[in-house]
């Protein structure tokens, strides 16, 4: 098994808090992860409402149902039974034991209030993403910390690996990963997605007939890192806005669609301005839109959004494990000046990444970065413009252009998993604790 980063988190997590959520899209590996833990670090009995069984008694009696377990318990695919986190909470009210109930779900439930609101405060989640690339790698990627350091680090030299574009056509889904064959990878998203939108969201939204929504998907694929625009995605889609807008929160829900907010020096207006949308893997989005590596190779155009898209994922995840911890947005001006992703730190501190699938950079190339400087003044800590190239080139104070692949090579460790001792150490303290 792929030991994943987020592990680390869920541990410490599991350590002080009597209810911790994995969430993530179906296929990321919850499931794997929590009962890897369930199985040594973090003993809990396991239950998965996959099952019809399970599924059945949670439904006609959740506070009956939990009644019935005994310690710790992991509960995988949560989502499907709304109604058992106000038994869940009613449970952590009359005992707050650490690591109580491990839950997974492929349903954010940041976005349905009714599950969100129930256990405020008592509920850390831990995000899941597909794979990073310092996961497939077998390193820790340090990336986002090496940007907000005082100097950036050296990239080194290595062997570049595998080719920048299979990994992006590729993704990184687990199971989609370990297929060699582009015809079965994309077999595989087939019906991955056959499963997402023909059962996942027939039930978080109740209705059947969401006939309209594989074709939602494609043009969304088909925008990588555009504007959210209602009004043009309503009309190639032939949907009324209301019923996009829906549409649009039921992909958000499932972790198959997210947004980045523009950012601005008010936080007050960042929420009023227009997001960037962008589906969570590239893989899924390059089979939505019909790309392999022969098209790709025909017509070169196709690869600068979906090399956008990738970034914005890596580092997404990275922000995961990441002591900076960045607010990811995107940045753009009246006059037009764009820069593709904006980090910024609580302290304030900004480092703002613009994105390039050319192997060549010019001082050209940093006009979005040099306005982002100007607006942000000295919360400006660096400019970075990632290409394909394989040199790190400075372009001026704080500005420099670097390859890609830095993005799992920057200030990277070796990744490692709990040595035996540690387990028994961490097994004692749980049961202790519970």
């Amino acid at each position: 098994m792929i030991p994943r980063h987020a592990a680390a988190r869920l541990r410490k997590a599991l350590a002080d808090r009597p209810v911790v959520l994995v969430h993530g899209a179906r296929q990321t590996g919850k499931t794997t992860l929590v009962r890897a833990l369930a199985g040594t670090e973090h003993p809990a009995r396991y239950v998965t409402f996959d099952t019809l069984t399970a599924l059945s008694a949670a439904r006609a009696d959740p506070a009956g149902f939990l009644a019935g377990t005994e310690g710790p318990v992991v509960l995988d695919e949560v989502q499907r039974v709304p109604d058992l986190f106000v038994a869940i909470k009613a449970a952590v009210d009359r005992k707050r034991a650490p690591g109580r109930f491990l839950l997974t779900g492929s349903a954010n439930v940041l976005l349905v209030p009714r599950l969100s609101e129930s256990l405020a405060g008592r509920m850390e989640i831990v995000p899941l993403w597909p794979f990073s690339q310092g996961e497939i790698e077998g390193v820790v990627e340090g990336f986002i910390d090496a940007a907000f350091a005082e100097a950036p680090p050296a990239l080194g030299a290595a062997a570049r690996g595998l080719a920048l574009a299979r990994r992006v056509l590729r993704g990184g889904f687990p199971e989609a990963v370990s297929i060699g064959s582009a015809d079965r990878r994309s077999a595989w998203f087939e019906a991955y997605l056959t499963t997402i939108l023909g059962r996942d969201i027939r039930d978080l939204a109740n209705i059947e007939g969401l006939t309209e929504l594989p074709r939602l998907l494609s043009l969304i694929a088909a925008r990588p890192m555009a504007l959210l625009n209602y009004a043009e995605l309503g009309r190639s889609a032939g949907l009324a806005q209301s019923t996009l807008k829906r549409y649009f929160a039921l992909l958000e829900a499932v972790f198959l669609v997210r947004t980045l907010r523009p950012w601005h020096a008010d936080i007050g207006k960042r929420m009023v301005k227009t997001p960037k949308l962008l589906l969570c893997d590239t893989g899924l989005a390059a089979h939505l839109m019909g790309i392999d590596d022969a098209r790709l190779a025909q017509d070169r155009t196709l690869f600068g959004g979906l090399l956008e898209s990738f970034v914005a994922m890596e580092i997404t995840k990275q922000t995961g494990w990441s002591a900076a911890a960045p607010a990811l947005y995107h940045f753009r001006t009246h006059e037009g000046d764009e820069v593709d992703l904006v980090l910024e730190r609580r302290s304030g501190a900004l480092v703002g990444i613009e994105v390039k699938s050319a192997t060549t950079v010019t001082a050209a190339d940093f006009k979005g970065l040099r306005a982002l400087a100007h607006a942000a003044g000295r919360r400006f800590h660096r400019g970075v413009v990632l290409y394909t190239g394989t040199e790190m080139v400075p372009f001026g104070p704080r500005l420099h252009a670097v390859p890609v692949e830095a993005l799992w090579r920057w200030g990277v460790r070796p990744a490692t998993t709990p040595s035996r001792a540690r387990r028994r150490a961490v097994t004692r303290h749980s049961r202790k604790r519970s």
